[in-house]
């Protein structure tokens, strides 16, 4: 490999995982060639693309530039020799996938081994959050949106949408009461998420329009998980996709509410890539997989 190349591929794995020793067993290095590649990257482009200290290490304003420049040209030098492989007309190598942690859970790994095991030259490296990542920076090749779009720089295939629905434990219900109408809320502990873009309102279908009624409650989650864990608790209403309660809803572990009122809204979900001409055979037959058996319902 060039040695510009490899200098570059370090620093991106260092800017990514947040150490030098992380990024060397990414790479299969020591943590010392590492540091030398990422020494000699900054010589050569005479700045400073890391600021060290005994504690920490962050990207100086140079290190943010270049690592986003970088991390796109590695990911085209990685398609470009994916699609010069000796069996190019079939999916192989690795793909790096990005999801939330009810999606991942609920929709992707139930159906990732039949994948792999019809793609037995392929590797999935799947990466589950909730924060919203950069596709570049992380470097991953398919990341999985609910919601609007928001970056028009990459392609997208939708595979659904995902409906909502406010539900509750029965031991919550038998201690608060069963709510009967959208109002009635402001009795109740709702939980809520952390994200800045979450809302303090819910929408419903009151007297033949779409209302939003303030809720309020004791706990604020940054992930889906974390509000369904506290739902099935006991703690309070919450209100989550549907894909991501089906199933305590089908044992009873949860029991949906006010389902006269639901707005009948629902989130698209998308499959987004990177937007080159020639796209991956990898990520193509991903994506259509996972359009084909995500079993989201419109």
């Amino acid at each position: 490999m060039d040695n510009r190349l490899g200098e570059m591929e370090a620093f991106v794995e260092v800017a990514r995982r947040g150490s030098f020793a992380a990024a060397a067993k990414a790479l299969r290095r020591t943590p010392s060639a590492v540091s030398r590649a990422v020494a000699r990257l900054e010589a050569r482009l005479g700045v400073s693309l890391i600021r060290r200290t005994t504690r920490s290490m962050a990207l100086t304003p140079e290190g943010e530039l270049y690592l986003r420049r970088a991390a796109e040209l590695i990911a085209e030098f990685d398609a470009i020799e994916d699609g010069f492989g000796r069996d190019a007309a079939v999916p192989s190598g690795l793909l790096r996938v990005n999801a939330s942690v009810p999606f991942g859970t609920k929709v992707i790994l139930p159906v990732l081994p039949r994948f792999l095991g019809g793609h037995p030259r392929m590797r999935v490296d799947l990466a589950l959050t909730d924060d919203v990542v950069d596709l570049v920076e992380a470097r991953a090749d398919v990341a999985i949106r609910i919601g609007p779009l928001r970056d028009t720089r990459l392609r997208a295939k939708r595979l659904g949408r995902s409906r909502l629905a406010v539900v509750a434990s029965p031991d919550y219900l038998a201690r608060a009461g069963l709510p009967a109408h959208p109002d009635a809320l402001a009795h109740h502990n709702c939980l809520a998420f952390s994200f800045r873009r979450s809302l303090d309102t819910w929408p419903f279908l009151i007297d033949g329009a779409v209302a939003q009624r303030p809720v309020r409650g004791n706990f604020f989650g940054n992930s889906g998980e974390v509000v369904r864990m506290m739902a099935l608790g006991g703690a309070g209403l919450a209100r989550l996709a549907r894909f991501h309660v089906e199933e305590d809803i089908a044992a009873g572990r949860l029991v949906p509410v006010l389902e006269a009122f639901s707005p009948g809204d629902a989130e698209d979900v998308h499959a987004l890539y990177a937007g080159h001409e020639r796209l991956s055979l990898r990520i193509r037959c991903f994506v259509d997989f996972l359009a084909a058996h995500a079993a989201l319902r419109d």
